[in-house]
Formats: structure tokens, sequence, C-alpha cells
């Protein structure tokens, strides 16, 4: 199947290549769209763990968009989308029940905030990974999300500018992965 804008397969799949072993930037592809994209502080890593600042290797479901909508207008995608309010949270605390869910502040435990002043998660894409089942300790809160000055690295996520990233999720499609390799 071939799309007249994108190649063939846009939307469907997209993999993530780095630049070098170790590397901290990488390739994003999605049928013919190239975008370069920042990486964890430390690379890519299989056996991901809590807090190591590594992107995980492996393939990932795309699973739904949250968007700044004091930002932004609602972004184009056929992806399950919703707008981030001021008590969204993301859990990071193994011991919690809620490890690796979305949460609501102040919540008890750690949680990340995921309506932030710099810009960074105006556009969030959540991934699949350590999800069913959620492992206490492997990883959470990985995302694409938009990438900080500079395309700095990142504490596990995948980040790009924040217009490639709008233009990969208006070219998703529900059932989209996402594969990052090692």
């Amino acid at each position: 199947m071939k799309s007249r804008r994108n190649g063939p397969q846009a939307g469907a799949q997209l993999i993530v290549r780095a630049l070098a072993a170790g590397a901290q930037r990488g390739i994003l592809a999605s049928g013919a769209l190239r975008f370069p994209c920042a990486l964890g502080r430390t690379g890519r890593r299989v056996g991901k763990r809590e807090g190591d600042g590594a992107t995980p290797v492996g393939r990932f479901a795309l699973r739904e968009v949250f968007y700044r909508g004091d930002r932004l207008m609602r972004p184009r995608t056929r992806l399950p989308i919703a707008a981030l309010g001021r008590c969204d949270g993301w859990c990071d605390d193994p011991a919690d029940r809620n490890y690796n869910r979305r949460v609501r502040h102040l919540y008890p435990t750690s949680a990340e905030h995921l309506w932030r002043h710099d810009h960074l998660y105006d556009v969030i894409v959540v991934l699949g990974y350590n999800e069913t089942p959620r492992v206490k300790g492997r990883g959470s809160a990985i995302f694409m999300h938009v990438a900080g000055p500079g395309m700095k690295p990142t504490e596990g996520c995948i980040a790009l500018s924040r217009g490639h990233l709008l233009r990969l999720i208006e070219c998703a499609r529900r059932g989209a992965t996402i594969t990052i390799l090692p």
C-alpha cells in the first residue's frame, strides 16, 4: 500500500536507528519520512532499568497522544488523543501499585509531572513499554516528546522537534509501532 505523500506504509511502523554505538542521537524513519531524534543520555539498552537514562531496545505500540491545549490546537492524528491537565502525572515509583501509569497530582509517591513549563511535554506519545506485565524497576514514562534545545539527550525517551513530532502523529495509524534498534 502506498501513500501519495509519504511513500510506502508511512505511519504503520516507525524505526529508530542510532547514529553510532552508544549514541545519544538517531534517525527516526516512517515510510519515506526521516527525522533526527534525541535518545537517552546513556544510549540504548536491552535490559533497561528505572533511572538508567537509556532508551529501551525493542518494538512498542504507539498507545496514545497527550498535548497541552493551552499551547497548541488539538493535533491531527488517528491515535487516541487527550488534552493534558495541570494535575496529570506518571508514576515512576517501582514500589507503587500505579507504577508506569498515568496518575493525578498531588500523588503520594514519586510521579513525574506531565504539565511542564519547558515545552518538552507539549506533545507526548505514550509508548507501550513495560506495560503488560508491568515489571517493577524495568523503567517507566517512556514517551516520544518534543526535543529540548540543541536536541539534548533524554532520560530514556525519544525526542524530536515539535514540527517533526506533529508530522509523525498526523501520519500514524492505530496499531502503529515503533522499533528501537540495538
